[in-house]
C-alpha cells in the first residue's frame, strides 16, 4: 500500500495536469467552459477519478463529457508520463454537481428564513394563554399579607 500523503500528492498532481492539458491540448469544439474541481486516486495508484464542472445547460454538459471521453487516452498517457509511475492510472471523469447542491441548500435556507419571519410576525401579536396569575393563591394568605401580620413568613435576616 502507498503512503496516504503520497496518494494525496499524486491526486493533486493529476488534477493540475488534467486542468492544464484540457486548457492547452484538447482542441475539441464540443468541450465547453470546464473547470477541473478535484481528483482522487486509489491507494494502489491504478485508478483516478477526475471531477469537473461545466458552465451551461445539460446539452453543454453532455457534449463536454463526450469530448473528455474521446480525449481520455491522450490524457492518460500524458498523466502517466508526467507522474513517472510504473502503470498509468485509468482516468474516470465525473460531473461534479456542486452548483446544483449549493442551489438546493440556498433554497432550503431561504425557505427557513421565510418561515422564521412568519413565526416572528405571528408571535408579535400573540398573548399568553390562560389567566394572568397562573398559580393558585389561597384567600387566607392574601388577607394576612394585606394586614401586615403574616405569621407564616419567616423573619428577614440581615446577612452581612
Amino acid at each position: 500500500m502507498s503512503d496516504p500523503a503520497k496518494v494525496r500528492r499524486h491526486a493533486e498532481r493529476i488534477r493540475e495536469l488534467v486542468a492544464s492539458l484540457v486548457r492547452s491540448q484538447i482542441k475539441d469544439p464540443r468541450l465547453g467552459m470546464i473547470t477541473i474541481t478535484d481528483a482522487r486516486i486509489t491507494a494502489d495508484l491504478r485508478d483516478a477519478t477526475v471531477f469537473y464542472t461545466v458552465l451551461g445547460d445539460s446539452a453543454a454538459q453532455a457534449s463536454t463529457a463526450a469530448a473528455l471521453e474521446s480525449a481520455k487516452g491522450m490524457l492518460r498517457s500524458t498523466v502517466g508520463k508526467a507522474l513517472g509511475l510504473r502503470h498509468s492510472p485509468t482516468l474516470t471523469f465525473v460531473l461534479d454537481d456542486v452548483q446544483d447542491q449549493v442551489k438546493h441548500i440556498d433554497d432550503l435556507l431561504a425557505a427557513a428564513r421565510n418561515a422564521d419571519a412568519e413565526v416572528q410576525r405571528l408571535a408579535a401579536g400573540a398573548a399568553y394563554a390562560g389567566e394572568p396569575q397562573p398559580y393558585r393563591v389561597d384567600e387566607d394568605d392574601d388577607e394576612a399579607d394585606e394586614d401586615g401580620d403574616a405569621a407564616d413568613t419567616p423573619p428577614a435576616t440581615d446577612r452581612r
